[in-house]
């Protein structure tokens, strides 16, 4: 029987701890998309508890204490942070073969050294070692980051930010990991949202450019793209709950534009060729930037109206859409390609029924000298489990190349999260030692290594910033 978290955890084969050992413990992170806060990694946040650290806007957490019948008093009502911990600490235990099971005490164990496993029993004794270690410098963002060996972190940022403290980390010479800000703009997109109008003030403020009609408004979102590109950006990302392309012009759109900036909603039809249109605008703008194009697809939000209501979205509310979007990407991505302005582009899905879709898909669209320029992106949100990412991985390699796989991302608002890759890792090296084993592989330790190490970072890297 093998212990719990052990050394070799994740591990089953001689050849999988080999390929860990050599390979992959101990390897960079090139965290591509996450949702950390740039500003508590300039101003050094230091944290007043471990619930801070670990419960403070962590929706996958939130949602797994609902389930398990706490309250919302405890998750994000006025409960102190004790109170909040405890709760999370009764509901660990019975989160065995749920993926926060693991993360949970291999944050523990990477990051402050406890191996106990979190319980009622245990609670007090971890909650109070881990705030007196959070009072010490070495526990703060910057510590996190250094600690973790990451080199690149991809925030998530809206059009309209200025990007302030992305400048400011750029111009710490005491700082060595690239924060790099992504171009989100749901903002743009989600024209049928009430606060389209709002934000469009706002982007004509930010860009200087007066947003009055559909040309100023591609206009101003140009300079946005070259605003961010100014400041280390080189993607974008993109939420995608149904793909649906028509094609369209301008002089179709103009007038679906003027429609909904005059106060006026728009029906279903025209807010798809709308969106169609401008994410195909937004693509070349990227590909002139050689920027990557992110999309993750298929999530169904805010499902809770009561909930949403109170809390608001990306509260815990959301789960997996079931939409078919295998002609919509095609044609999407088509589009893009017979003008010769399809970038560099990351395809995720939320469904595992999608999968062989867009392990498929990445073949349609290539590019001389660029190896796996479409990405089947790693298994995402309710995806990023041992099955999810095996079967990202397997499916992949089977109708693609795996070898050119870009990796894991965390996708968190965690400094802690960065365990989640070394999981990754721990079942890369697991699966490729397997095939070995059986005899699918040829037992060629240097190229299985470099393989470990190209997918673990390298390929992330050169991918992203051309390297």
């Amino acid at each position: 029987m093998k212990a719990f978290l052990d050394n070799h955890f994740l591990l089953n084969t001689e050849t999988a701890k080999g390929l860990y050992e050599n390979a992959a413990q101990g390897l960079p992170i090139f965290d591509f998309h996450c949702h950390l806060n740039p500003q508590e990694v300039w101003e050094n946040k230091p944290y007043r508890s471990i619930t801070e650290v670990w419960l403070g806007g962590d929706h996958y957490k939130w949602r797994a204490m609902r389930m398990h019948g706490i309250g919302e008093r405890f998750i994000t009502g006025d409960a102190d942070d004790w109170e909040k911990f405890a709760a999370w600490a009764e509901t660990v235990p019975h989160l065995i073969g749920n993926p926060l099971y693991h993360w949970t005490h291999m944050e523990l164990k990477m990051f402050f050294g406890i191996e106990k496993v979190l319980n009622p029993e245990t609670a007090r004794e971890i909650f109070d070692e881990c705030n007196e270690k959070l009072e010490k410098p070495e526990f703060r963002p910057r510590a996190f980051i250094e600690r973790s060996n990451v080199k690149f972190i991809g925030t998530t940022d809206d059009p309209v930010s200025t990007l302030e403290y992305h400048q400011l980390l750029k111009k710490d010479e005491t700082f060595k990991a690239i924060i790099a800000p992504t171009f989100r703009p749901d903002g743009a997109l989600f024209i049928e949202r009430p606060t389209f109008k709002t934000w469009l003030e706002t982007l004509s403020e930010v860009s200087g450019i007066k947003v009055d009609s559909l040309d100023s408004f591609l206009q101003a979102l140009k300079q946005r793209v070259d605003y961010f590109h100014e400041n280390g950006g080189r993607a974008s990302d993109h939420d995608i709950q149904k793909m649906e392309y028509v094609h369209t012009t301008k002089e179709e759109i103009s007038p679906i534009f003027d429609k909904k900036f005059n106060g006026e909603e728009l029906d279903e039809e025209e807010i798809t060729l709308y969106r169609a249109f401008l994410l195909t605008e937004l693509g070349k703008m990227y590909a002139e930037k050689q920027w990557v194009m992110q999309l993750h697809m298929g999530a169904m939000r805010s499902n809770n109206t009561k909930m949403k209501n109170l809390l608001g979205p990306d509260t815990g509310f959301d789960s997996v859409g079931e939409t078919n979007f295998a002609e919509g990407i095609s044609r999407f991505l088509d589009a893009l390609d017979v003008q010769n302005a399809l970038p560099r582009t990351v395809l995720f899905n939320l469904n595992q029924k999608d999968n062989v879709v867009l392990a498929g898909m990445m073949g349609n669209f290539y590019e001389e000298g660029i190896p796996g320029k479409v990405q089947f992106g790693s298994g995402w949100w309710f995806l990023d489990h041992i099955d999810g990412m095996e079967k990202q991985m397997k499916d992949l390699a089977n109708v693609g190349l795996l070898s050119h796989f870009i990796g894991m991302l965390t996708d968190s608002r965690s400094f802690l999260s960065y365990a989640r890759h070394d999981y990754f890792r721990r079942i890369l090296c697991n699966i490729l030692g397997e095939w070995v084993e059986r005899g699918l592989a040829p037992n060629n330790q240097e190229f299985m290594e470099q393989m470990v190490r190209n997918i673990g970072y390298h390929n992330a890297e050169k991918y992203f910033l051309q390297r």
